[in-house]
Protein backbone atom coordinates (compact mmCIF):
# COMPACT_ATOMS: atom_id res chain seq x y z
CA UNK A 1 0.00 0.00 0.00
CA UNK A 2 1.46 3.61 -0.67
CA UNK A 3 1.63 6.07 2.15
CA UNK A 4 -1.67 7.98 0.72
CA UNK A 5 -3.33 4.66 1.14
CA UNK A 6 -2.27 3.55 4.50
CA UNK A 7 -3.49 7.24 5.75
CA UNK A 8 -6.46 7.16 3.83
CA UNK A 9 -7.90 4.05 5.65
CA UNK A 10 -6.50 5.36 9.39
CA UNK A 11 -8.68 8.27 8.78
CA UNK A 12 -11.96 5.78 7.62
CA UNK A 13 -10.99 4.46 11.16
CA UNK A 14 -10.03 7.24 13.54
CA UNK A 15 -11.83 10.13 12.03
CA UNK A 16 -9.96 12.08 14.59
CA UNK A 17 -6.26 11.85 13.19
CA UNK A 18 -4.78 14.91 10.95
CA UNK A 19 -3.81 13.81 7.93
CA UNK A 20 -0.59 16.48 7.85
CA UNK A 21 -0.01 14.63 11.29
CA UNK A 22 0.44 11.23 9.46
CA UNK A 23 1.74 12.51 7.17
CA UNK A 24 5.22 12.94 8.78
CA UNK A 25 5.39 9.30 9.80
CA UNK A 26 7.36 6.50 7.74
CA UNK A 27 5.61 4.33 5.78
CA UNK A 28 6.29 1.10 7.97
CA UNK A 29 4.53 3.18 11.06
CA UNK A 30 1.96 3.85 8.93
CA UNK A 31 1.29 0.76 8.31
CA UNK A 32 1.88 -0.82 11.50
CA UNK A 33 -0.63 1.72 13.57
CA UNK A 34 -3.14 0.93 10.31
CA UNK A 35 -2.81 -3.00 11.82
CA UNK A 36 -3.18 -1.62 15.36
CA UNK A 37 -6.14 0.60 14.81
CA UNK A 38 -7.24 -2.90 12.76
CA UNK A 39 -6.70 -5.24 15.55
CA UNK A 40 -8.63 -2.37 18.46
CA UNK A 41 -11.96 -2.43 15.52
CA UNK A 42 -11.93 -6.49 15.58
CA UNK A 43 -11.90 -6.24 19.43
CA UNK A 44 -14.77 -3.82 19.59
CA UNK A 45 -16.90 -5.70 17.39
CA UNK A 46 -16.31 -8.73 19.75
CA UNK A 47 -17.43 -6.97 22.63
CA UNK A 48 -20.52 -5.65 21.31
CA UNK A 49 -21.65 -9.03 19.71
Amino acid sequence: MSKRELIDCILEINRSARPEFLAAFKEDDLNEYLEHLMELDLEEIAVCC
